[in-house]
């Protein structure tokens, strides 16, 4: 499990429910943030280093545990945030409305520890995926750079095949590849070439 996956945001403006939560979290292995109303809760998830997961009291004072998840859910460029709302409603309609909040899940108070560690696992193995996804596209949007940077016209040499790079400078075709896309190459002969070389005595006598 990454580091990031194990830390936990709880935003409770009870003080005993909110020490209850922390305690049961830490005992989970969670690093556990701590916020007093939707205000500060804000501020953390807004931070560069801002927990993967939260748990967000529904009515606190500030704003809400609603509009936190709005809040967050419309930060565009940010890596996911798993939201819980810790909440007494159990009217499908306001459930409801919490998930279309931007909520990924919820848990009804007085919450079940089984459970809620249960519901947690789901949220950091959607945080995992989310990371690797995140990568996945870097790694693909580097490699489109670098196919598009190939796709170019290339000034080269018409005897030596050497291209010149955008500062003027010569390099042979491999090694300008390979400084470019990382990519290396190994050497064989294709078949027009070796039929050559066997009906040619003068290519046979160089080799």
């Amino acid at each position: 499990m990454t580091p990031a996956s194990n830390q936990i945001l709880i935003a409770e403006d009870h003080p005993v429910s909110r020490n209850l939560l922390a305690r049961n979290l830490s005992r989970f292995g969670f690093e556990v943030l701590t916020a007093e109303n939707g205000d500060e809760a804000m501020r953390i998830l807004e931070a560069e280093d801002a927990p993967s997961l939260a748990i967000l009291d529904w009515m606190m004072p500030g704003l809400d545990g609603l509009e936190v998840c709005q809040r967050v859910r419309a930060q565009p460029g940010r890596l996911y945030t798993y939201l819980i709302l810790l909440t007494a409603k159990q009217d499908k309609s306001e459930v409801t409305a919490g998930l279309e909040a931007g909520a990924d899940d919820y848990v009804v108070k007085p919450f079940d520890q089984d459970e809620l560690r249960a519901r947690l696992k789901v949220g950091q193995r959607v945080v995992a995926l989310e990371r690797q996804l995140a990568v996945r596209v870097t790694e693909l949007e580097s490699a489109l750079a670098d196919v598009r940077k190939l796709k170019r016209l290339l000034p080269i040499c018409m005897y030596c095949k050497n291209i010149r790079d955008g500062r003027d400078y010569w390099h042979e075709i491999e090694a300008y590849i390979h400084t470019e896309t990382g990519t290396d190459f190994s050497h064989g002969i294709c078949p027009a070439c070796m039929e050559r070389l066997l009906e040619d005595p003068a290519m046979n006598d160089a080799s």
